[in-house]
């Protein structure tokens, strides 16, 4: 018997262990469910006009949670009793948090936008490529389409995007229905020719398709830029940092 005895008080010790270390789990998860709880109740009831909570969530920071509403986001204690708007960094490697988080936020798959329904671009060999909705009044539009024609072996596909009234959605459907769409958008946005009125028919239904697939992905503005590796930037970015964009695009993941 005695030669038994030991190993049976080894199973019973971890027997305790693993029920003692699934208690703690429990436990934490039970506290980390009440901490999003307590945080969405107080909020809610105390900031009604700040939308809906689509999800809480531990921050790296200790005793800090982020909130977020849509695409923005918020920091919070763990009774929500304050809420800060703002940015947070990681200090050690000087990382954005906040801008990281963002980003993955805002990704468009590139793959499944629908290009055939976007002016097309090609310098040098095309091989790198890039999306951009655009206003064909917008003027820092105008500023980048001058600014990317020095990028090398680039793919730029234009979503015409008119959101500054009447005269931009003509000037779309000008261009859209012109000879040749491309050359006339780079006639315009860079040497300021005028597009020739549209004459007869034309389909502009991808016009049309264009402006609900910027309400889908919460285009507000133009330029807004996205790469090939989903990666969303708004406004006119420089020539330095649009390479930088580029090359960080290709890279394998």
């Amino acid at each position: 018997m005695a030669t038994h005895a030991q190993p049976i008080r080894q199973v019973r010790t971890v027997w305790r262990f693993a029920a003692a270390a699934l208690g703690l789990s429990m436990a934490l998860l039970g506290a980390a469910h009440a901490g999003e709880a307590e945080i969405r109740k107080s909020l809610g009831e105390r900031l009604a006009d700040l939308g809906k909570i689509d999800e809480v969530s531990k921050t790296p920071m200790a005793g800090l949670y982020e909130v977020r509403v849509g695409t923005e986001l918020y920091y919070t204690d763990e009774a929500g009793n304050f809420l800060i708007e703002g940015h947070l960094l990681e200090t050690k490697t000087r990382t954005n948090l906040t801008e990281e988080r963002i980003a993955k936020l805002t990704a468009i798959d590139f793959a499944s936008l629908p290009l055939k329904d976007a002016l097309v671009w090609k310098q040098g060999d095309g091989s790198r490529k890039l999306v951009v909705f655009a206003d064909p009044n917008c003027g820092y539009c105008k500023k980048f389409e001058r600014d990317v024609r020095q990028a090398r072996d680039l793919t730029i596909y234009t979503f015409l995007y008119p959101i500054l009234g009447a005269d931009s959605t003509e000037k779309s459907r000008n261009i859209w229905c012109s000879k040749d769409p491309a050359r006339t958008w780079v006639d315009w946005m860079v040497e300021g020719k005028v597009p020739a009125k549209m004459m007869g028919d034309c389909d502009t239904s991808a016009l049309q398709r264009n402006a609900a697939l910027g309400r889908k992905h919460k285009v507000n503005g133009t330029p807004a830029l996205v790469f090939e590796d989903g990666k969303r930037v708004p406004g006119a970015v420089s020539l330095e940092q649009l390479e930088k964009q580029l090359v960080a695009a290709k890279k394998p993941a």
